[in-house]
Order: C-alpha cells, then sequence, then structure tokens
C-alpha cells in the first residue's frame, strides 16, 4: 500500500522516528482540499508513542475540519535533529513523514486530557494550560492522525 524509500540507505529505524516526533514541537500537516489542491498547514502537535497517534488541535469550524470531513486521509512530517558535516558548512538531520487517516476525538473528556497533554508541552506551566483550557476548551475540537505508515531518515542538505 505504502511505497518502500527509494534512498533505502537512508532509512533510520522506526525508535529513531519515534523519538524525533516525540522532541519535535512542529510539523505540517498535509490534507486533501478542494478541486484537488494540496493543502498544508504548521501546526503544534503531540505523540501518544503508546497509541502510535499525533493528537492536535483545531478549532470547530474553518478549512482544515472541512477538508479532513471530506476525505480523512493524511500525511505529516517533521524534521531537526540537525548536526554540522565534517565539511563544516552542510549539515544532516533527519525528517519523518507520517501516513494516516484523522479523526475528530468525539469523547470531550477524552479530549480535554489530550488536549492538556499537548498543551503541556508548550506552556510553561500546568497551571497555565489549565486557564487557556477554561478559556477556550469548549471551542476546540481535538484530532488524532492514526498512523498507518511512517518512516525516518538522515540525509545530508548539500
Amino acid at each position: 500500500m505504502f511505497r518502500q524509500m527509494r534512498r533505502i540507505k537512508q532509512e533510520l529505524p522506526l525508535d529513531e522516528a519515534k523519538k524525533l516526533l516525540m522532541k519535535n514541537k512542529r510539523g505540517v500537516i498535509s490534507l486533501n482540499g478542494e478541486e484537488g489542491y494540496p493543502y498544508a498547514i504548521p501546526i503544534n502537535y503531540f505523540y501518544d508513542e503508546e497509541e502510535n497517534k499525533l493528537y492536535f488541535h483545531g478549532t470547530k469550524t474553518g478549512y482544515k475540519v472541512d477538508c479532513i470531513k471530506n476525505n480523512n486521509k493524511a500525511s505529516f512530517v517533521t524534521y531537526g535533529d540537525e548536526e554540522l558535516s565534517d565539511n563544516g558548512w552542510s549539515y544532516y538531520l533527519k525528517s519523518v513523514v507520517v501516513f494516516g487517516k484523522i479523526e475528530i476525538v468525539e469523547d470531550r473528556e477524552l479530549a480535554a486530557k489530550k488536549l492538556r497533554e499537548l498543551a503541556a508541552k508548550y506552556y510553561p506551566s500546568l497551571s497555565e494550560v489549565d486557564a487557556v483550557m477554561e478559556r477556550s476548551f469548549d471551542n476546540a475540537l481535538v484530532y488524532y492522525l492514526d498512523i498507518a505508515h511512517m518512516t525516518c531518515k538522515k540525509v545530508h542538505e548539500k
């Protein structure tokens, strides 16, 4: 169903992909937009390793939710862990590409729990997370990308 990576020598084990998903704070999710155009947007996310799902949030209305409701297949990419190469000017970096289907978390208690975990990654304290959630949770939707396939590779940018 999913293609094998073309440059197989650059492929890294899945545990490297999971580490990068846990460490990074931002990535780009690509959705199927209107009239066949892709719709790619940067997002904050939380990777639940046990569930093998990426959680993110948004509002209850808008283009993102329309795209998801129309076709829930998506891809996601994040990259980082740059290392300066021996030549002193170019870098090695790792990237993860994820494919899967997006679902809205319908259970509000679970949505609150996952949104709190996501927010804890970005806010300096849980008291600040709770204050923001108290103000805005009723207007938020929590989504997850159920990972069907992911690859990780290390590339030399030069």
